[in-house]
């Protein structure tokens, strides 16, 4: 590269911008928004920094900046080939993330620690569920309910529904420090590429109350989060899940390169 090459790419190319350590983002999150921001411009061409120089541009640490190449790799915006580094995908974008991942990532990303409580795992009928999942209404579905935790604290009722034989591998997991999706793909090496989320306000009964610790919060609502998911354009999960109003955040973004995205941010209590 000549020395004109170096100047004109030191004129054209967005600069790293500051990073806010008193914002209630994560350092990570700030850093992956950014970076989308400097490839909308058309920054880094096809080269894209190692993790060195992002660490020096920026003032992070390393741990900081592999997660938010992680979150750039989910989204289909970069990909890494060992021994060559980190490139810069130009064509087509999947961003197989929904709300209920997004919320749970996180809560790790967050520095605190992520367990559940089952409450129930079986096999079970619904014919409602069976409908949605286009399967006949005595259709055999594995089902689990758990209560989930951020650092001691309910955050969050989840409800699943899957089919068989695919939700199997459920049955015999440790649930408690595990995701269904981590399970699934896993045992089987199947990971959902699709699906559909309705998101709302409700208040919670009673007894969904006591399981969140809200039983002593009567004004606090919940956030409710309709899912099915998708294996191949094949409805094969349904999901309810129910998160405390509040401990989280809604942010949404969009771009002409990524498309709308909304994440949860979970506070600290």
């Amino acid at each position: 590269m000549t020395g004109r090459d170096d100047y004109d790419r030191r004129v054209t190319e967005p600069a790293a911008r500051v990073l806010d350590r008193s914002s209630a983002l994560p350092l990570w999150a700030q850093l992956a928004d950014d970076l989308v921001a400097r490839l909308d411009s058309g920054g880094f061409g096809d080269r894209f920094p190692t993790e060195h120089e992002l660490v020096a541009q920026y003032g992070v640490s390393r741990h900081t900046v592999r997660d938010a190449l992680r979150r750039l790799r989910d989204d289909g915006l970069l990909s890494a080939e060992r021994g060559r580094g980190t490139f810069v995908q130009r064509g087509r974008i999947d961003q197989p993330v929904g709300a209920i991942y997004s919320l749970f990532r996180e809560v790790e990303a967050r520095g605190m620690v992520q367990t559940s409580t089952v409450r129930v795992l079986e096999v079970r009928t619904d014919p409602e569920v069976a409908r949605r999942l286009h399967q006949e209404p005595d259709a055999e579905l594995v089902f689990l309910e758990r209560v989930r935790l951020a650092d001691g604290e309910p955050l969050a009722i989840d409800r699943v529904w899957l089919r068989r034989p695919l939700g199997d591998p459920l049955l015999t997991a440790d649930l408690g420090r595990t995701g269904v999706y981590d399970v699934l793909a896993q045992a089987t090496g199947v990971r959902l590429n699709g699906g559909r989320e309705r998101i709302g306000a409700v208040v919670p009964t009673d007894d969904e109350r006591e399981q969140l610790g809200l039983a002593g919060a009567p004004d606090v609502a919940a956030l409710a989060i309709e899912r099915t998911g998708e294996l191949d354009d094949a409805p094969v999960e349904y999901r309810t899940t129910l998160v405390r109003g509040d401990r989280f955040a809604v942010v949404a973004e969009w771009t002409t390169r990524s498309g709308y995205r909304m994440d949860l941010a979970v506070p600290r209590v």
